[in-house]
């Protein structure tokens, strides 16, 4: 943390996240070695606390697929050692930022390691908490700070003080949040800001075309003896409501998180969204709704109302304000009894 003398001279951005003890556990800072430029050093807030960059990072390692699109859609590629994630994300030849995968290093089929940021000579790791970060594996901002290897924490992973969960804002409040923070750290703060526009524009259509009632929809994520969903802190639960439905799960306060089916049943949603990833595919997961006994009198799955996103639609990432798009025009179609 820098001395309030200090903290004046740099640029600071004021986003303020409403609340303390989010859970950070450090503020880190870049390597020494002041950027020439005289935008740095420069100072963020990230999950509740003020951190300092002196100079741009030039070799940038990311975790998993939103936070590697950041990067992409901020056009900062020519910035990154490479990236980690697995091989389960679909098609990266018919994303907008194809470019991006095609010029970048995949570093590993997995989350990133300390192995893998050490081998990549990084000087800024950008991940977060279920994003990369791991106590057990000796991999947090801390741990990074004392290699001097600079790190940015994904808002959507803040810890909120209620032990280890997750989520300290809106979920797109989130992803404004991080691009602005980026483009402070890279110093590309106009294109920061057109992404930022753009995507409130799409969203602002989205919700402008939503149906008058809301249709209550069920995140499946994964899981048959109990279900993983989203609370209101994770992506979907603002996705649900922009694009006109609500989160059956929306008032847990958390962000990826393990339910009851007893809960889903209860709840009665008449929509389902699937998270389509991971070994077990979007048709397995359909067959498992349609064939599970204790869901066969949920509305959503008498009527087969279930619709399929991508799992880099339903984490924080640049692809969140199309898929409020996708889904609004799906969640049209649903009448206005369930």
């Amino acid at each position: 943390m820098r001395s309030a003398a200090t903290r004046s001279a740099t640029v600071v951005v004021l986003l303020a996240l409403g609340l303390t003890g989010c859970g950070a556990e450090v503020a880190t800072t870049a390597p020494e070695g002041a950027d020439t430029s005289a935008h740095y050093p420069v100072t963020v807030e990230n999950c509740g606390s003020e951190v300092t960059y002196r100079r741009k990072p030039e070799r940038v390692v990311t975790n998993d697929i939103g936070i590697t699109e950041m990067m992409f859609a901020l056009g900062l590629t020519d910035r990154m050692a490479g990236y980690a994630m697995p091989d389960e994300k679909g098609d990266l030849t018919a994303v907008p930022w194809r470019d991006g995968y095609q010029r970048a290093k995949w570093l590993s089929k997995d989350r990133i390691t300390k192995e893998v940021v050490l081998d990549a000579r990084a000087d800024f790791v950008f991940g977060g908490w279920s994003y990369g970060w791991d106590e057990a594996a000796g991999l947090t901002p801390e741990t990074l700070g004392k290699l001097d290897i600079a790190a940015y924490t994904l808002t959507e992973s803040c810890r909120n003080g209620r032990e280890k969960a997750r989520g300290v804002m809106p979920p797109l409040d989130a992803l404004y949040t991080d691009l602005a923070n980026l483009g402070e750290i890279f110093d590309v703060r106009p294109r920061a800001e057109e992404l930022i526009a753009g995507f409130k524009a799409e969203v602002a259509e989205a919700r402008t075309a939503a149906p008058g009632r809301r249709p209550s929809v069920f995140l499946y994520d994964s899981g048959q003896d109990k279900p993983f969903t989203s609370g209101r802190f994770a992506a979907p639960d603002e996705i649900i409501a922009k694009a006109g439905g609500t989160n059956v799960f929306g008032d847990l306060a958390d962000s990826w998180t393990t339910v009851g089916w007893e809960s889903v049943v209860q709840r009665k949603p008449e929509v389902i969204v699937i998270n389509d990833y991971g070994d077990t595919g979007a048709e397995a997961k359909k067959e498992f709704l349609r064939s599970y006994p204790p869901l066969a009198d949920v509305p959503a799955v008498r009527n087969d109302r279930i619709f399929v996103l991508r799992y880099a639609d339903l984490v924080e990432s640049p692809r969140n304000p199309a898929a409020i798009t996708a889904l609004g025009a799906y969640l049209r179609t649903v009448p206005q009894a369930g």
